[in-house]
């Protein structure tokens, strides 16, 4: 089953030198996009993360320092990376969790202001483990009878992403074909921001999900605590979470005005 879209997604991977959003970087990131009309326009880049890449993370990917030593750093791709997704849904293999919020911390460090205010994202790992609870290689085996030969592999993991979620829309008949429903389908839960510092409470409104403000409105503590704002900022979150912080209070002092 071909995907119904109304506008383009992106599939994509990355490899990374470790798995702390805040703090690790990309080595390699493969996009694939699919336009509604069934086209596909697909890119790699391999990426200096002008840090070394600890060898645990080498083993995994097999990407070493002496590869990207004379690749393109993150910040010289961010604006031909970002032309490429700015008008697309997301989709990926974990990647509301991971890929989403690494990509986010790049693209704002490069000073690209990433946002996902307009976009879907469909995380196929999430439907896949509400349906089966497997790993990916497990998925392309279970639902396209292949093997995923070269997983860890941004390319691989990548167009073995896009077939499994394709395969999962002609098993499921539960699954609707629209980005929307499976944006919803695959979100565990619903935050402000993509680490899941800030939630939403019953009536949509930003909550903390951490700390001493833990189920606290937003708005309330910054106004009454400003010394807890500037903590937030000045501490170790991820940029995307500090950016949502700063919208929050920027509206906030409008609506006083």
């Amino acid at each position: 089953m071909e995907l119904n879209l109304k506008k383009p997604i992106c599939f994509f991977d990355l490899e990374t030198t470790g798995i702390n959003v805040a703090t690790d970087r990309i080595v390699e990131i493969a996009i694939l996009k699919v336009f509604p009309n069934g086209n596909k326009e697909s890119h790699t880049w391999r990426v200096n993360p002008e840090m070394p890449i600890p060898a645990e993370s080498s083993a995994i990917h097999g990407i070493t320092d002496e590869m990207v030593a004379n690749e393109p750093t993150f910040k010289e791709l961010a604006s031909k990376i970002y032309a490429l997704i700015k008008d697309s849904d997301l989709g990926g293999f974990n990647s509301n969790r991971f890929d989403i919020p690494l990509l986010a911390e790049e693209l704002l460090r490069a000073e690209v202001d990433f946002d996902m205010k307009k976009a879907l994202s469909v995380d196929v790992q999430t439907i896949f483990h509400k349906m089966e609870k497997r790993t990916l290689e497990a998925a392309y085996k279970f639902y396209c009878n292949k093997d995923l030969t070269d997983a860890h592999s941004a390319a691989a993991d990548t167009n073995a992403t896009y077939e499994v979620l394709k395969a999962q829309l002609d098993k499921y008949p539960d699954l609707e074909n629209d980005v929307n429903f499976l944006a919803d389908f695959s979100s565990h839960r619903d935050h402000a921001d993509f680490a899941g510092f800030i939630s939403y409470n019953e009536e949509g409104v930003e909550v903390f999900s951490f700390g001493k403000y833990k189920g606290s409105l937003v708005t309330e503590i910054l106004e009454k605590d400003s010394g807890y704002f500037g903590w937030l900022l000045n501490a170790d979150f991820p940029l995307y979470t500090k950016k949502v912080l700063t919208r929050i209070r920027l509206q906030k002092l409008n609506t006083k005005f």
